[in-house]
């Protein structure tokens, strides 16, 4: 008789345990990944990831998370959006404000980690490298990439600073919305273009029976790449 990982616990076990153990993990099929075959750098195989990821439905593919370190030591993780990637320096690219926690962060130790996750597909890609700031004009040209509802809201900078008076927010808000209306080319100063120039990208596919393919890239110089299988 099959026991619920649920009712399967210990009485009195605390906390969250059972319930996640009862969790499904890798409900439907999993895609192959055929790593002889991948190509023999990183981009085109996230791009083809990416892509299977758009036509199987997950919901914002293009969203990912954005690992840094603070001046302490102490890491930060959060969700941004890939704003585009670069194939000819491998470099994934996204856009803060300067003066945000990410951008200090950045200003203080220049090097991150991207973790993208496609649940559908039972698909991860991690990579890490270096970090640079694009000049002025990218940024520019980012942030009126942007759409209208989040121009004003990034022009107000602030971001992660206690918020002791909601109405007063509401107020800016409305005044930058005016300032747009008059000026709707105008970019905060702070507004920032980055790329993650990749030094090492791993491609991961889940499988149901935890005999996960694992294939990771690592920079070989000044524009190749070695490539090998990792142990699940």
């Amino acid at each position: 008789m099959l026991v619920s990982p649920a009712l399967s616990e210990p009485p009195g076990t605390p906390g969250l345990r059972p319930l996640l153990r009862a969790l499904p993990v890798f409900a439907g099929e999993t895609p192959g990944f055929a790593t002889a075959a991948a190509p023999a750098g990183p981009v085109d195989l996230f791009a083809a990831w990416l892509r299977e990821a758009v036509e199987a439905g997950e919901p914002e593919p293009h969203a990912m998370t954005l690992a840094t370190v603070d001046a302490d030591g102490y890491p930060s993780a959060r969700v941004l959006i890939l704003k585009d990637v670069l194939p000819e320096a491998a470099g994934w690219q996204f856009a803060v404000q300067a003066g945000s926690p990410k951008g200090r962060d950045l200003a203080h130790r220049p090097y991150a980690a991207l973790t993208f996750h496609w649940k559908a597909l039972a698909r991860q890609v991690r990579l890490r490298g270096p970090v640079t700031a694009e000049d002025a004009e990218s940024a520019a040209a980012d942030f009126r990439a942007r759409g209208l509802p989040a121009h004003a809201a990034a022009s107000l900078g602030r971001q992660s600073t206690p918020l002791t008076d909601p109405a007063a927010r509401e107020r800016e808000l409305a005044a930058a919305r005016e300032r747009l209306a008059r000026d709707p080319d105008a970019v905060p100063p702070e507004w920032t273009l980055y790329t993650l120039r990749a030094e090492r990208v791993e491609f991961w596919q889940g499988r149901r029976d935890r005999d996960h393919v694992r294939l990771a890239y690592d920079r070989d110089g000044a524009a190749g790449w070695k490539r090998g299988r990792l142990w699940p």
